[in-house]
């Protein structure tokens, strides 16, 4: 790769491939023009059968020990996060009609397809002792629906009895129940989710409209089906909205519907592409790479721009059209090859990060990139060539008085106020600073969605009355057969006392274990007495065990849910809430040595895991991997400048026009209490690589006006300002508006992104117009007198 760097950006006596490649373009274009159609057809093929993902996005890499420990965990009891529930909370739930209907509903819910299991008043279960067969029999509290107020009445008392069921379906205090869908594995990892969760929600809200009520949705099923849809719609509206913002802007720049619909067609084929790639890979569309296609738009059309600037402004050179298409292939391919492999870099990056969310995001857009580039340079000299030569009217944006001003004073502060300019950087420097002070690192499952969101509203509920429905999971490994109830069933105690110990946290729900069931079987074998809700001493535990032994059935098959098949290793589901990636991490230094304290690290293996833990923890890996990133896209980006220029203080200096706009970026979002997190992670590496772009022609226009027209530096300076500032001006204004249209997001994250690339960009943007050329001459001076910049 470097070998190409280096032939391309040669001296100009070695630069003769471009005008061969400008050749070649349009001596075989209708073989160009063949192949790119080819391929798009086929490409289009592909990216019709592109699907969402619908299983939970994995971010830490899979040899992470928090990961390996989750993957542990499903391999030994399944999916954690396959629970939806439904809260109601009413002073009327055993009323009658309402009772009776509360019981249809649960009941239309289990025999919907797709649904594994059901848990709701409608549906519990007690235990019965069954002394002629020495063992417990498990039967439903409600036989028939009941049809009369006493009746409610006397199952409310029954209900209320079975003290295993208060805080799982029922918190009596408050009048608030739930109903508990548990979905299949292979429903909830499929596109069938949506529709299950669609037709649970139409079933629900019948009831709701005819009891005036509110019901309220969460869990992770619900929580994902609801985040996709919004990002399928979401792709949709930023699509749409990156092509009409951009139609916009470039009528109002070039005054020119062909070469507007030119550019945007150039750049939807790359899009064809991008989508193409995803399928071709075997990745599907996620939160990340459902972004790729509205970005490429944004990022692909100002190669558009700086190419057909050029072709107009050869033209108005009174060149002929070939020679301007030559001219512009010549100029324009270098630079903008160059800019858009910055751009790749910026994306490409993050593979280093071995998160498979983050690499097929990566991976594809950073191919993307480049293929956008190479359409570019197939299909607008191709077509070019066949279009009319421009009218004077289409060329009249060149001489934009309000450029020429602009421009002018940028040259002037350059030249005659570098002093100024310099001390400007350093109090935005530390400014900056000392709002990146201000940062949080922060990440919640529903942050992203405003407080008024119903998903939000819901959780929040479900939170106060049930203290929440996020999956964590304590997974005990004895290390000896029958562990779990073996040595006087010492295991069971300890998990009692850790039971004990979490209790006193009121962020988590109340455990469902082999102790809880214990305590239920116990409550029965003393006759069904709710104050023989408790796990007996050892000689009454054996007496149950005696009763439990043996069957396949009833009481044992609930027992061995929770076991696996040795009894070795066994697990304690809590429901816990939405607390934030900050506190989980306060609440895991608390919890792990009181786990510790309690079983001997020596003799057992405790697992702290569960889904909610693993999408918490993501987030502080992400927020590692961003300096990792960040710092290869440096390196790798400051390996293109040195095949550009061959000096130190170039490569080192041109390297703050694109930091300080991220600095400033990083302190707005401090001052501003915007959290580190996936989605706002991400702007520091994008916008380092799309900023180096404007670097990139700058220094590339600096390059040529030095080897090609022996000029001085400070001459350098003035023409490649006013040789490439309007064209800068114009990317800045698409990449601004474009990464705009990501404000309108219902995801805070996007929202944020899409708000601060676009500050971030404008200002590298005149960074990269004011700082990049006063360094330039700073630097010219320090060399030694009459000696040319290399």
């Amino acid at each position: 790769m470097l070998r190409i760097f280096a032939a391309f950006c040669r001296k100009p006596t070695d630069l003769n491939m471009w005008n061969k490649l400008a050749t070649y373009i349009i001596r075989y274009r209708l073989w160009w023009v063949a192949f790119v159609l080819v391929s798009t057809v086929f490409m289009a093929y592909e990216a019709s059968k592109i699907e969402l993902s619908y299983q939970f996005a994995r971010i830490l890499p899979s040899d992470d020990p928090v990961e390996k420990e989750y993957q542990d965990f499903r391999k030994l009891f399944g999916e954690d996060g396959s629970v939806m529930v439904i809260g109601w909370q009413d002073p009327g739930l055993f009323e009658v009609d309402k009772f009776q209907d509360w019981c249809k509903l649960s009941q239309q819910i289990k025999n919907t397809a797709g649904i594994k299991n059901v848990l709701s008043l409608a549906n519990l279960q007690k235990v019965v002792r069954n002394d002629s067969l020495q063992r417990f029999d498990f039967t439903p509290v409600i036989r028939d629906i009941p049809t009369t107020q006493t009746e409610v009445d006397s199952l409310k008392k029954e209900i209320l009895n079975l003290r295993f069921y208060e805080g799982l379906v029922l918190n009596s205090k408050t009048n608030a129940t739930l109903i508990v869908i548990t979905f299949n594995d292979k429903s909830l990892n499929s596109k069938r989710r949506l529709t299950i969760v669609s037709d649970i929600e139409a079933m629900a809200e019948e009831f709701a409209i005819k009891y005036k009520t509110d019901l309220h949705y969460s869990g992770m099923p619900y929580i994902r089906t609801v985040n996709m849809k919004k990002i399928s719609g979401e792709m949709e509206l930023f699509m749409g909205l990156a092509v009409l913002v951009t139609l916009f802007i470039l009528w109002a720049f070039f005054r020119s519907f062909r070469l507007t619909l030119l550019s945007i067609v150039v750049v939807l084929i790359g899009v064809v592409f991008s989508v193409g790639l995803l399928q071709l890979f075997g990745y599907k569309i996620t939160a990340l790479t459902g972004l790729i296609p509205p970005l490429l738009i944004v990022i692909g059309v100002p190669n558009c721009v700086f190419f057909i600037n050029k072709y107009q402004g050869e033209l108005k050179a009174n060149r002929s059209k070939n020679d301007a298409i030559l001219e512009m292939v010549r100029q324009i391919g270098l630079s903008t090859f160059l800019a858009n492999i910055t751009t790749a870099i910026g994306f490409g990056v993050f593979y280093f990060t071995n998160s498979s969310l983050l690499v097929e995001f990566g991976i594809v857009a950073a191919i993307s990139v480049m293929v956008t580039y190479v359409l570019c340079l197939l299909l607008l000299p191709i077509t070019l060539y066949y279009m009319d030569t421009p009218k004077p009217r289409h060329l009249k944006h060149l001489d934009g008085k309000w450029a020429f001003g602009f421009l002018s004073k940028v040259n002037y502060l350059v030249h005659n106020r570098r002093r100024e300019i310099y001390i400007a950087m350093v109090i935005m420097i530390i400014v900056s600073a000392y709002g990146m002070t201000k940062i949080k690192a922060i990440g919640y499952v529903v942050d992203d969605l405003p407080k008024n969101d119903p998903v939000y509203t819901d959780l929040r509920f479900l939170e106060k009355n049930f203290h929440g429905v996020l999956p964590f999971e304590v997974m005990i490994n004895t290390k000896e057969k029958n562990g779990v109830f073996g040595d006087q069933a010492i295991a069971l105690y300890k998990i009692k006392a850790l039971q004990n110990e979490l209790a006193k946290y009121e962020e988590f729900s109340k455990p469902v274990s082999v102790v809880e069931a214990s305590k239920f079987l116990y409550q029965a074998y003393r006759g069904g007495d709710s104050k023989y809700y408790a796990l007996p001493g050892v000689l009454e535990l054996s007496k149950l065990t005696n009763f439990v032994q043996g069957q396949e059935t009833g009481a044992s098959k609930q027992i061995n849910s929770f076991l696996n098949e040795d009894k070795s290793v066994t697990r304690v589901s809590f429901q816990m809430a939405d607390i934030g990636s900050e506190r989980i991490k306060v609440l895991m230094s608390q919890i792990r040595p009181k786990v510790d304290s309690i079983f001997n690290p020596a003799k057992y293996k405790v697992s702290l895991t569960g889904h909610s833990l693993v999408f918490l923890k993501s987030n502080d890996y992400l927020l590692g991997n961003l300096y990792e990133s960040l710092l290869i896209a440096i390196v790798l980006i400051a390996i293109v400048g040195m095949v550009l220029f061959r000096s130190i203080p170039i490569i080192l200096l041109s390297k703050l026009p694109c930091l300080i706009p991220l600095a400033l970026t990083a302190g707005i979002m401090g001052y501003f209490g915007i959290y580190f997190k996936p989605t706002t992670i991400l702007i520091f590496s994008i916008t380092f690589g799309i900023a180096s772009d404007g670097t990139v022609y700058f220094l590339t226009r600096y390059r040529q006006e030095l080897y090609e027209k022996g000029l001085n530096a400070s001459q350098a300076v003035t023409n490649s300002i006013f040789g490439t500032g309007l064209s800068m001006i114009y990317t800045a204004v698409i990449l601004f508006c474009g990464f705009s249209i990501f404000s309108a997001s219902s995801f805070g994250g996007t929202a944020a992104m899409g708000v601060m690339v676009s500050i971030t960009l404008l200002v590298a943007m005149c960074t990269n117009l004011i700082l990049l050329p006063a360094l330039l001459l700073t630097i010219s001076k320090w060399q030694k007198k009459g000696e040319k910049p290399v």
